[in-house]
């Protein structure tokens, strides 16, 4: 590791904006987190509309300069100013990520619009995305194939004239569920004869283009999230040929162009998630009397505590590094740091929050704490921009190939 690698300190203006964001959570977030579950409550499972309190966060956010952050070309942050920023949103995940407009899927879709999308394009969608006007979806994960090797998909996408004609069946297309939402980037295969990489290409659709249909929201163990998570019908769509973003056969480069900061950044709320789990737990430690003293001096709750900082600790510095070697050297140097990453932090998270869980008894399978709602979404993490199966396959493959530093005398390599 170089010595510029190994300088993981945060900019002048990402400290600045850090401590801006830090008081934005204290004074505006966290206290606005009861009116939204009220809402959300009152509207029941089926309901997406939007509590009024998100909007009033972003007109506040915008008023701080908290805005855009996740964007360098609009924040002029690093990566590794971002992932600071990125975790500290983390700890109220349905409300502070939306509030700075750091909110996924739309910023990796504001990722592709920028390095891919024609001027008309970034006029018509990038620039209410960036606004926050709209919201949009990701369409590339299928129910009848293992998406986790993305060239399997099976969505046709077929030229006829000016026209593509989009036929296919997704799931998984997070956000597809919100009112806001009008804009599905659909992967789909224009060229199944190509070479294995080359067939797959994406498409801007809008959501109410004929033959788009929302087959239902799908839940996250059981919870159904305010966006949705929708599995969607494509019947022959029809979108002009100048809806293509980038060009044809780029569709897998693309999505690990946007991948790469993306599974950084959600494993940084991740971990924000998890400093949030440790702080109540040791809260509830110290509080909650049994047998004769504070449950924070009982069996293995003190080890506990100091496992998770440990874990935290240490996943935040492979997050960093990862963060600022896509600074230094871009997302393909990255890559590898990057599947290290989403391996490790989602089970950190899940092993925090099991914790809290446990030391807050018959509440921390309710929905009086945040726990079991927090532990349900960072387990499916393990799932979503790949399995670990995937990634720890990338690792290995990486250190096979990998000269190490000194030969054990007598090795065969």
């Amino acid at each position: 590791m170089t010595a510029p690698e190994r300088d993981l300190r945060l900019s002048e203006r990402g400290d600045e904006l850090r401590d801006e964001l830090l008081d934005f959570m204290r004074t505006h977030v966290m206290p606005a987190e009861a009116a939204y579950e009220q809402h959300r409550h009152a509207g029941g499972p089926d309901d997406h509309s939007v509590p009024p309190v998100v909007e009033e966060l972003k007109t506040e956010a915008r008023r701080r300069g908290l805005w855009n952050l996740f964007l360098p070309a609009e924040s002029g942050l690093s990566q590794l100013d971002y992932a600071a920023l990125a975790e500290i949103s983390g700890w109220s995940l349905h409300l502070a990520p939306e509030a700075i407009n750091g909110q996924a899927p739309d910023t990796g879709n504001m990722e592709l619009l920028h390095l891919f999308g024609t001027p008309e394009q970034k006029e018509q969608w990038l620039e209410p995305l960036l606004d926050g006007r709209i919201r949009s979806a990701f369409a590339m994960t299928e129910p009848a194939v293992a998406s986790s090797d993305a060239t399997n998909i099976q969505t046709t996408i077929e030229r006829d004239g000016t026209d593509y004609v989009i036929t296919g069946r997704k799931w998984w297309t997070s956000g597809a569920a919100d009112p806001r939402c009008r804009l599905l980037i659909v992967m789909g295969k224009t060229d199944p004869d190509a070479a294995t990489h080359r067939q797959q290409s994406m498409v801007l659709v809008p959501i109410d283009a004929p033959g788009v249909r929302v087959v239902r929201d799908l839940p996250v163990f059981g919870r159904h999230d305010q966006h949705g998570h929708v599995e969607v019908d494509l019947d022959h769509v029809r979108v002009p040929v100048t809806n293509l973003l980038g060009e044809e056969g780029g569709g897998f480069a693309a999505a690990q162009a946007r991948l790469g900061p993306g599974r950084i950044h959600h494993c940084m709320r991740a971990l924000g998630a998890a400093e949030r789990a440790l702080a109540m737990l040791v809260a509830r430690a110290e509080s909650r009397i049994a047998f004769g003293g504070p449950i924070a001096d009982l069996g293995a709750v003190p080890n506990e505590i100091a496992e998770s900082r440990i874990a935290i600790d240490q996943a935040r510095l492979l997050c960093q590094l990862a963060a600022r070697t896509i600074d230094l050297h871009g997302n393909k140097e990255a890559a590898t740091l990057v599947s290290m990453v989403k391996v490790t932090v989602p089970r950190v998270a899940c092993q925090v929050i099991d914790r809290a869980i446990q030391v807050h008894g018959g509440a921390g399978i309710s929905d009086d704490v945040p726990l079991a709602a927090m532990y349900g979404w960072h387990r499916a993490m393990r799932i979503f921009d790949g399995p670990d199966e995937v990634h720890l396959r990338t690792i290995a493959r990486r250190e096979r190939r990998r000269e190490p530093l000194l030969t054990e005398p007598g090795a065969v390599r």
